[in-house]
């Protein structure tokens, strides 16, 4: 996509994203390439009663490039966009919005991005049974991702078990189970978070410690903070544990491409998160 204005304008459209790490690494990763590019929060908390539908045809006609979109507007935003590429159309939720000639068009970063997360992150771990809880935007790219990697049979929990049942059926290989089921674990191989308990301002664990066991994975997708009370307890119990980092890292690495045309440095942007994360 040719930049607008010998520049990038690119905003970030979510409930409560003021600790986001997305801007800093997106205008980093320009930096260091060379492009002009202002990323700029839009927090749905701070702009009152305007919703996602106003904010896309805002920052259209404000000129952006394209928008990141995240919770809980990922599936709300569909019926904004002109156009769905495949994999969002399939995934059923959009992250990334391309302001286009042809309309608003949405991709899910989320799918690509929390695959070689998970590949790269937790290399060669046993993938036949896995567990996912959530079934929100960012869950049904995780499960869509993991059938992707080779997930046999993908249980889908979440707390509106209609949602879990809805996704399931969008997923081959995947059946709803309800979450509070005794032995919603018993013969998984891992175990993949994809709600927002844990975030800032979410504490808590989503299931109890005592169902973790040592020969079972665990990848969280949240990331502020790192080290969720999940992960804490997970490795704990013995478990190989992943956190959200790297599925942010390399999600935005694919918007940042989609956006500009330009091909990001997906280690270098893994440093920047480190450096900003731990801070």
């Amino acid at each position: 996509m040719a930049p607008a204005r010998g520049g990038f304008l690119v905003g970030l459209v979510g409930s409560g994203i003021g600790t986001s790490l997305t801007p800093p690494l997106h205008e980093r990763e320009a930096d260091a390439l060379g492009l002009r590019y202002l990323y700029r929060v839009l927090d749905l908390d701070t702009l009152g009663a305007h919703g996602i539908g106003e904010v896309v045809a805002a920052a259209r006609l404000a000129g952006y490039d394209g928008l990141n979109v995240t919770h809980p507007v990922k599936q709300l935003v569909l019926d904004h966009l002109d156009e769905l590429v495949p994999d969002a159309a399939a995934v059923g939720a959009v992250n990334t919005v391309v302001f286009t000639e042809a309309g608003a068009v949405g991709h899910n970063t989320d799918l690509t991005g929390f695959a070689r997360a998970l590949a790269t992150g937790l290399p060669g771990v046993a993938m036949d049974t896995v567990v996912l809880l959530g079934a929100g935007g960012a869950g049904a790219a995780v499960g869509h991702a993991l059938v992707s990697l080779g997930v046999q049979s993908l249980r889908i929990a979440d707390l509106d078990h209609g949602r879990a049942e809805r996704l399931a059926d969008r997923i081959l290989a995947a059946k709803a189970v309800r979450l509070d089921v005794p032995g919603l674990l018993d013969g998984a191989d891992g175990l993949v978070h994809a709600t927002p308990t844990g975030m800032v301002g979410h504490p808590g664990l989503p299931l109890p410690a005592t169902a973790l066991r040592p020969d079972l994975w665990v990848a969280d997708i949240v990331y502020r903070p790192l080290e969720t009370e999940l992960l804490t307890v997970a490795r704990a119990a013995g478990c190989r544990a992943l956190d959200g980092g790297r599925m942010a890292v390399f999600q935005a690495a694919d918007t940042f491409r989609i956006i500009t045309g330009r091909e990001p440095d997906a280690d270098r942007m893994l440093r920047h998160f480190d450096e900003i994360a731990r801070r």
